[in-house]
């Protein structure tokens, strides 16, 4: 006898008491049509391999059909992944009493990092600096690089068993971080290293097979989209997927009060203001020079210009610093270091991947998160994103032959 499973998307609910004793319902989730979608498979392509109607898997999708075991054991086999990345339980958020630290502001939302301390929840702001972490990456072995040698050899600090399930990510949003750290949580035996990297240097390491998935916020104003032109550009032989993680809001950071009272990109021509800027092939710096145009500016004509930060939060450090008046970044950061912002415009940040790497089983539980609540929340709680497209397949570019 098949066991009937009701799928809806955030319809049905069930509940846990955990052993705190808070009573926390649990929303059952569908990635079924993400995960298809990302595979590029039609519903009637993942029928046939299921041995069932497209009008089932549409229902499946919908949240409006009951399946079996059965079934949801064959969808999981014929995708490549596990009944749980497909279907899983999302709890509600839960609310705690915690004891502040001495320095923590008043009167402004904080994010905080929670510890169990003599009996009590303690909670850090996560703003500043603090909102960073620097630390040591454990080495998985030791190779020294010969100049006359393509390859070379690694010797193990670990067994090579336990470094397969590693996903390597190039980009440069700090939300890169949140959705690994959550994504190794919901998956323990998952390992994502992140590689810090501006859009295009990001597409390279694609290219040149060093990553799996590259991060990557460009606008071209002739097509007008994102990230797509640049993307065949720069792969123009491989088919690849991108897959959204937020629209975000770009703009100016100014210091705390906006002291220079900038209101927009034709401040920066001010004599009395300076600014940080990024490195060539940033997509901060390519919104800056795009915006300057539109307003019949020169980069040259603006104080600082030819200073750059590596990073998102280098500028904001830059300006919470006193070093500079205004930079371009984004308002989640803006947020982080308590700053002011001044909004330029709406980017997609998409995560660009090989369609091939589609098929391996890491690279499919790490963008399966995308979708999770432990996920969305992360991206929604650091303001400035618009999450309605996170996990997504906003495009599919097929690769053009020589």
């Amino acid at each position: 006898m098949s066991v009937a499973l009701r799928l809806p998307l955030a319809v049905y609910t069930g509940s846990q008491t955990h052993s705190s004793g808070v009573l926390v319902k649990d929303d059952l989730r569908n990635g079924l049509k993400q995960t298809r979608l990302r595979l590029g498979l039609s519903q009637q392509d993942l029928a046939s391999m299921v041995g069932v109607s497209r009008q089932t898997i549409s229902g499946v999708e919908s949240g409006q059909t009951a399946l079996s075991v059965t079934v949801a054991l064959r969808l999981a086999k014929a995708l490549g992944c596990r009944v749980e990345d497909l279907f899983w339980l999302d709890q509600d958020r839960v609310t705690v009493e915690a004891v502040p630290v001495a320095t923590m502001a008043t009167g402004a939302p904080s994010r905080v990092s929670l510890a169990r301390i003599g009996g009590r929840w303690v909670a850090h702001p996560l703003v500043g600096v603090d909102a960073f972490r620097m630390e040591l990456i454990p080495a998985d072995g030791e190779a020294t690089r010969q100049a006359d040698q393509d390859t070379l050899a690694v010797t193990l600090l670990d067994e090579p068993a336990n470094l397969l399930n590693t996903v390597v990510v190039a980009g440069c949003s700090p939300a890169l971080s949140l959705w690994a750290k959550a994504a190794e949580r919901w998956h323990p035996e998952l390992r994502v290293h992140l590689t810090f990297a501006n859009s295009t240097e990001a597409l390279a390491r694609l290219k040149r097979g060093e990553v799996h998935i590259a991060g990557v916020h460009l606008y071209c104003p002739q097509t007008q989209t994102f990230n797509v032109p640049f993307v065949r550009q720069a792969l123009p032989g491989q088919t690849t997927v991108l897959i959204n993680l937020g629209v975000w809001e770009e703009g100016l950071l100014v210091a705390p009060g906006n002291p220079k009272g900038i209101q927009g990109i034709a401040d920066l021509a001010r004599d009395d203001v300076s600014i940080i800027n990024r490195e060539p092939g940033a997509g901060s710096r390519d919104l800056l020079e795009q915006a300057l145009a539109e307003a019949g500016l020169s980069l040259q004509g603006v104080a600082g210009s030819d200073r750059t930060a590596p990073s998102h939060h280098a500028v904001a450090q830059a300006i919470a610093a006193g070093k500079a008046d205004a930079g371009v970044s984004a308002a989640s950061v803006a947020a982080m270091f308590n700053l002011e912002f001044v909004p330029l415009r709406q980017s997609h940040y998409d995560l660009v991947t090989l369609k091939p790497y589609l098929e391996e089983a890491p690279v499919q539980q790490l963008l399966g998160t995308l979708g999770h609540r432990r996920v969305i929340s992360q991206l929604e709680i650091l303001g400035g994103y618009d999450t309605h497209l996170t996990g997504e397949v906003v495009a599919t570019v097929e690769a053009v032959s020589a």
